[in-house]
């Protein structure tokens, strides 16, 4: 992404052509699908080497990178001019069970053990670190390598068992044979079993059994804390701090400063509760710490407004020092307007200068030192607009797509029904816009659109507009299928490969 006018000049890149590259858990045409199989989060590792997934069954799976691991490290590959083509790989590494039901008797509600967030925390001594969260109850994870201990030597092997049994069993005459500890069988010496057998009279010395440490490993998941009782409505974010010792976790109305080491207290920095209820306008859908500035926070709201605060103001933070929203077009308010408007996914860039935003109807890109506009908006459902009266009576236009990135900031992408996700160029002047298909076949629905610019602007402040804009259809020319809808997907933080979850199968691409 580009902030000034003297690099606008630069060459702009070409539209990516996006491959697949590998599907977890591919579901056979036909087959049904478990409600506790279904992916809910996905989320990359910093360096791009682990992925992680939830799932509403509360068991969070892992996968590790494999390609570079083949060939060394890539720093390594680097410094020896090794040519870098293959693409990302993954391969599965172990799961565990995250969460589990849990009823609330207080309130007589359950709670599910579906995943809503996972985030990677810094790694330590080989071992990774995770957040994860169900509706109410967030758990620290450590995930480790342990090498597997095993018994060495026992007292007797089979082979001495033989031995000491034919021998006994020839020098003694009495039919009864003695055991240790003064016991006494009435079974004669030679009978032999499989069993381990003892020879007459015991062993002259017991030796213990010997426990070694074997080169062979297993991979342990230990939960370090639990992070409980501090929200009193469901959990729909949690973020890292770029300071690694802290993180936020935000529901409805609060947004809580958790420290890593601490699980029995937190701190409030964000409540917008009313004191009463009645007069609730707006509620928290989104929150994100700033990805370098340990500072500031974004959070976003159900009116489509983005927030950022900063810590260092106050240590309650009820009032921001920026506000990015897009002002109504006069003459366009329906009953639908702040439904659609309620933002579902906040991103920041890598840079810490953009942030990207995603409400029910577009993508839109905000520079954070200019709270007049989104400097981009993507057209995502404009297709769908004739058709939000039926999407209300379904519970659709509710749906929440997650939103991404890419590591350069160039472009981002995002969900949409049909089991489709569009990506976009978000350069000036780009107009990128792509649309894919999560199956082995990523562009079989795809037409080419001629995207075309909403206006034009000076290069700090350029809006664009870029998407379908026929009725009742989806940006290929096909009817949408609500029943399939591609929530959660991610970007890799170096690399052209995005992510995506389709029902319970894991979709992987690259360019």
């Amino acid at each position: 992404m580009k902030g000034n006018g003297a690099e606008d000049s630069s060459p702009m890149p070409p539209p990516l052509e996006w491959k697949f590259s590998q599907v977890f858990g591919e579901r056979a045409e036909g087959e049904d699908v478990q409600e506790v199989d279904i992916i809910s989060a996905i989320e990359f590792d910093k360096s791009g080497d682990h992925l992680a997934t939830g799932d509403r069954g509360g068991r969070v799976v892992l996968f590790e990178r494999t390609d570079i691991r083949d060939h060394g490290s890539r720093k390594d590959l680097e410094e020896e001019d090794y040519p870098i083509t293959r693409h990302p790989e993954f391969r599965y590494k172990t799961e565990f069970q995250s969460h589990e039901p849990e009823f609330d008797y207080l309130k007589s509600l359950e709670i599910e053990e579906k995943i809503n967030k996972i985030k990677w925390c810094q790694t330590a001594n080989g071992a990774l670190f995770l957040l994860s969260t169900n509706d109410k109850t967030i758990k620290y994870w450590k995930v480790h390598e342990k090498k597997v201990k095993k018994i060495s030597e026992m007292n007797m092997d089979a082979s001495e068992a033989v031995q000491h049994d034919s021998i006994a069993s020839s020098s003694m005459t009495s039919p009864q044979r003695n055991l240790p500890n003064g016991g006494c069988s009435e079974e004669p010496y030679n009978r032999l079993s499989n069993d381990l057998s003892f020879p007459p009279g015991g062993f002259p010395s017991l030796r213990l059994p010997v426990v070694v440490t074997s080169q062979e490993t297993s991979l342990i998941a230990r939960c370090r804390r639990i992070y409980a009782h501090a929200h009193d409505y469901h959990i729909n974010s949690i973020s890292n701090n770029s300071d690694a010792e802290t993180f936020i976790s935000a529901d409805d109305l609060r947004i809580n400063l958790w420290n890593l080491e601490i699980s029995n207290q937190s701190f409030n920095i964000v409540d917008v509760k009313p004191a009463n209820m009645e007069d609730l306008t707006e509620v928290i859908t989104s929150a994100e710490f700033h990805p370098t500035h340990c500072n500031m926070l974004a959070y976003s709201s159900s009116k489509g407004s983005i927030r950022l605060l900063d810590l260092r103001q106050s240590a309650l933070c009820d009032k921001h020092f920026k506000m990015f929203e897009e002002r109504e077009a006069p003459g366009s308010r329906s009953f639908f307007t702040e439904i659609i408007a309620s933002i579902s996914d906040i991103r920041f860039a890598k840079d810490g200068r953009h942030i990207l935003s995603r409400d029910y109807m577009t993508l839109k890109l905000w520079d954070i030192n200019m709270e007049s506009g989104p400097v981009a908006t993507f057209q995502v459902h404009e297709h769908l607009r004739p058709m939000l009266c039926d999407l209300y009576e379904n519970d659709s236009i509710f749906d929440k797509f997650d939103c991404c990135l890419s590591g350069d900031g160039l472009r981002v992408a995002t969900g949409s029904y049909s089991n489709i996700f569009r990506v976009f160029g978000c350069t000036p002047g780009s107009n990128e816009a792509t649309t894919l298909e999560a199956s082995k076949n990523p562009t079989r629905r795809q037409v080419p659109t001629t995207p075309k610019p909403a206006r034009s602007l000076s290069s700090l402040a350029r809006v664009v507009k870029r998407g379908a804009e026929s009725p009742g259809i989806d940006a290929n020319g096909n009817s949408c299928d609500f029943t399939t809808k591609l929530l959660h997907l991610a970007w890799h933080p170096t690399e052209n490969s995005i992510a995506c979850a389709a029902m319970n199968s894991l979709y992987m691409y690259y360019s």
